[in-house]
């Protein structure tokens, strides 16, 4: 867990290959369900939810409605539980009701003494420039983290493919927003976990990825 550009997505993919994780992000979940162009809607709990609609919402740097979300990652968790695959979960969920809805499907299916939660800090101001200082490349979606060394690199050093930003969700004014929803909607969260006494272990998410890394191991030791 972690405001936009705390680095949960990158110390999920390092917590993947150290520990044989199945890397679950729900925002790729979100952004290949739009991309695919799939239209119409889904009905749940007798209310409909256009695609269309909720990928409006998600360009502008709004929030999904939850009930769409908490539908698209449940249906993913089970396929993946079936294949007896383990998570390593990058900012889901989202909003309290999210949380109401997942967190008792994955304590069902893989117990509660095997649910860490760690919440990456950094501030306002970190959140700011890494977002819009962020790119990803186009093929493998690889994260290029800002610095000195990689700020005029134009393809990625992985695979190749052209350095991309995030048109529309990195641009300044739309991280005010993302950062805001982060803060009403999806912060509460931490209190509801303590609540039901899931452990949230905090970590300091200023410094090298390197670090920030070996502060997330210590935490889940």
């Amino acid at each position: 867990m972690g405001p936009p550009g705390a680095g949960k997505g990158t110390q999920a993919i390092l917590l993947s290959e150290k520990l044989n994780l199945y890397y679950f992000e729900t925002s790729k979940i979100l952004e290949e369900t739009f991309n695919q162009g799939k239209g119409g809607f889904v009905k749940i709990k007798g209310k409909k939810y256009s695609f269309a609609q909720e990928k409006k919402l998600w360009q502008k740097g709004i929030l999904c409605s939850p009930p769409f979300v908490t539908y698209l990652v449940k249906e993913k968790i089970k396929e993946l539980y079936d294949k007896e695959e383990n998570l390593v979960i990058a900012g889901s969920p989202r909003t309290l009701y999210e949380g109401e809805e997942i967190m008792p499907l994955l304590q069902k299916l893989y117990g509660q003494k095997n649910i860490k939660i760690i919440l990456i800090e950094i501030s306002l101001q970190e959140s700011i420039f890494r977002n819009s200082h962020r790119r990803i490349c186009q093929l493998m979606r690889h994260p290029i983290l800002y610095s000195k060394e990689t700020k005029n690199l134009k393809v990625c050093c992985l695979d190749g493919s052209k350095l991309v930003k995030r048109k529309g969700l990195d641009d300044p004014e739309t991280i005010k927003v993302r950062l805001k929803e982060y803060q009403e909607r999806t912060f509460p969260l931490i209190e509801y976990f303590k609540e039901k006494r899931l452990k949230v272990r905090k970590v300091n998410g200023k410094g090298s990825v390197a670090n920030v890394f070996s502060r997330v191991l210590k935490a889940l030791k």
